[in-house]
């Protein structure tokens, strides 16, 4: 290299240096959240019809993504049982069903919760299948008349 280069060179580095410019970093602002980003998803999550009507955020591992684990994260962050959950919805309104589901999840998407209703998942959806006058019943009382 020519001596009249590295003077050149040597200018340039000492005038990004005054300029408070280190020569070895981007001179384009960082966001912190680069290194973050990449390793992990933020979602916003909330249980639906409660009397909280904000979501948080959870963070999950992107290499450890799964139904299963969002689930856990989600019950945890919000103090419920896993147990009482039934559903979970990303907003507006599609079902997520399956670890697949979860690994097309992005960034910031919302999140609800829907709780089981009075206990076992199956008996409210035979309970609300079936048209009132449909449903079965029976009268002891009638069973023990006599004629």
């Amino acid at each position: 290299m020519e001596e009249s280069e590295q003077d050149n060179i040597r200018e340039k580095l000492a005038g990004q240096s005054q300029r408070g410019m280190s020569p070895h970093l981007p001179t384009e602002p960082h966001n912190g959240n680069a290194d973050t980003s990449s390793l992990e998803l933020v979602l916003k999550v909330r249980i639906q019809d409660s009397e909280e009507n904000d979501f948080i955020e959870i963070e999950l591992h992107r290499q450890e993504l799964s139904y299963q684990n969002l689930l856990q994260v989600s019950c945890s962050e919000l103090g419920i049982a896993p147990e009482k959950v039934e559903k979970m919805r990303k907003l507006p309104n599609t079902l997520l069903r399956k670890d697949k589901d979860i690994q097309r999840l992005q960034d910031f998407q919302e999140i609800e919760l829907l709780l089981v209703k009075n206990g076992n998942p199956e008996w409210t959806k035979l309970n609300t299948a079936l048209p009132r006058a449909e449903t079965p019943c029976y009268n002891s009382n009638a069973a023990k008349m006599t004629y």
